[in-house]
């Protein structure tokens, strides 16, 4: 199994990340390390990066050889970004790095940056035509795509640090500092002429550690029951909320609040000034917070190479095998469950009624259904339960995780705990808990119609007559241990479905 270890030198931050390479094209991350260096505060004065962050670089770097060492990685990726890029001394600094630290820095272009947060967002995000927005410390990229193509980028060479340092000043209070920052920002953006001809079925999506702290705040707030930042939807009200609570708050107050890193206060204004600016140059509503950018961008190009080229195209079918892959899930099994519950699912609409929606929620219960197994045989259903609520699969929304998570639970009615359920239930509409019994019972009659991990059960054509359901089965081979398993299943098809079962 190979080892990658990608670092990222940023304006405000230097982090390390780790990952295994598995069979397939598919990347886990291990381990991961990040400080805080700041190198590019203080250079608007004269373009230089400063020896005392420069030294806390070359500190920090040091120990993420020994990181590298220790883990025994076969290969590094090292980058830095704005601040560096900008720097009239990048070359001696980067000279510097590379021999006391035994690193290969490449500075990126803008162009270069921008491809990479866009690989990282677009193959770990089930959204369309999307303007991203990545806010690092010296800069804000903005990315536009459209059906997985780029159509505009812009870089504006300012950020978190940089606007703070650039309305530093001892006489405003911070809100009129956040006021003066949104107003800046807002007034830049009005030259991006292409934001103003966007479609209005384009999403939002935000990347960078700024939106992730959001994200956590609001969780906390609101006591939100997933464990989960990764396409977690903040609307514009609750937006709002944060920057009203933040922006009136002196550095030292700011470190109280749950969710915020320490080392963020003092620049964190600086950020939700920023995205407001940008709310209130355009017409989004709410956006999508990505915890994919930059890094994830660059393992993704080395573990699939085509994604330089073509983006994946089944984002979850990847993320999905991903897991499989790593924890040594029966793949040929699963996808055969998955395959079978599908066919149920299309042959009974007549019954279940249930929208399209649903066939996404069936798909990552069946893939994993087996997950909870690598955990411990016993109890399976529950563990597979926990798997998928903390598997941050990608491609899949917040709601729909949870719906498969208690899907996969539920093919075992006796397994199935309402108080978990009620966990969620601000996430949930009042039809998922119908919803979810129906599917767990498609899921269970479809999990035994491959017993014996064989594939013996090919194709099903369900009757539907009256007081019964008729589920006629091709088969190849003797399956009669699967008929007679998924027959167990007839009692809750009848709770269900209101209908007997029969399967042949």
């Amino acid at each position: 199994m190979e080892k990658i270890a990608v670092i990222d030198l940023g304006s405000n931050k230097v982090r390390i990340v780790f990952a295994y390479v598995v069979s397939g094209g598919h990347f886990v991350v291990f381990d991961e390390l990040k400080e805080s260096v700041r190198l590019g505060q203080d250079m608007e004065r004269d373009g230089f990066l400063k020896p005392s962050r420069v030294a806390q670089a070359v500190k920090t770097l040091k120990m993420f050889r020994k990181l590298c060492d220790s883990h025994n990685v076969d290969k590094v990726y090292a980058f830095a970004t704005n601040a560096v890029r900008r720097a009239k001394n990048q070359k001696s600094f980067i000279e510097e790095i590379n021999t006391v630290c035994g690193f290969k820095f490449k500075v990126l272009s803008e162009e270069e940056e921008a491809m990479h947060i866009y690989h990282g967002v677009i193959n770990s995000m089930d959204i369309p035509k999307a303007v991203i927005v990545d806010i690092s410390g010296s800069s804000i990229q903005l990315i536009h795509y459209n059906r997985r193509n780029l159509l505009n980028r812009e870089n504006l060479p300012f950020g978190t640090m940089t606007l703070n340092d650039l309305f530093s000043d001892p006489s405003l209070s911070p809100e009129e500092q956040a006021k003066q920052i949104e107003t800046y920002v807002y007034e830049q953006l009005q030259k991006v002429t292409w934001l103003k001809e966007i479609d209005p079925d384009v999403q939002l999506v935000g990347v960078g550690g700024s939106f992730r702290n959001l994200a956590r705040i609001l969780k906390r707030i609101k006591r939100y029951p997933l464990d989960m930042v990764h396409n977690y939807v903040v609307s514009r009200d609750d937006f709002d909320s944060v920057y009203d609570m933040v922006k009136v708050l002196e550095p030292e107050k700011r470190v109280k609040i749950k969710g915020l890193n320490a080392d963020r206060a003092d620049i964190f204004v600086a950020a939700l000034a920023s995205i407001k600016g940008f709310l209130s140059a355009t017409n989004f509503e709410q956006f999508s917070v990505s915890g994919a950018g930059i890094r994830e961008g660059v393992m993704f190009n080395h573990a699939v190479p085509t994604t330089m080229e073509k983006p994946i195209s089944d984002v979850l079918g990847y993320s999905a095998n991903t897991l499989m892959n790593y924890y040594n899930v029966n793949i040929p099994h699963a996808e055969h469950v998955c395959n079978l519950a599908i066919q149920l699912y299309k042959q009974l609409r007549v019954l279940h009624k249930l929208p399209r929606q649903y066939v996404k929620v069936l798909r990552i219960a069946a893939l994993l259904h087996d997950a909870g197994s690598r955990i411990k045989f016993y109890d399976r259903y529950r563990h597979s339960l926990y798997f998928i609520l903390n598997s941050n699969l990608y491609g899949v929304s917040h709601r729909d995780l949870i719906l498969a998570a208690f899907v996969a639970q539920g093919t075992r009615r006796e397994e199935f705990s309402m108080t978990e359920w009620a966990k969620f239930k601000d996430l949930l509409r009042e039809e998922d808990l119908i919803a979810v019994m129906r599917l767990g019972v498609i899921l269970r009659i479809a999990e035994s119609l491959d017993r014996t991990n064989m594939g013996l059960v090919k194709t099903l054509n369900c009757d539907v007559l009256g007081d019964s359901v008729i589920m006629k089965t091709e088969v190849e081979g003797d399956a009669s241990l699967e008929i007679k398993d998924a027959m167990n299943a007839g009692t809750e098809f009848a709770r269900a479905f209101r209908k007997n079962l029969e399967i042949l």
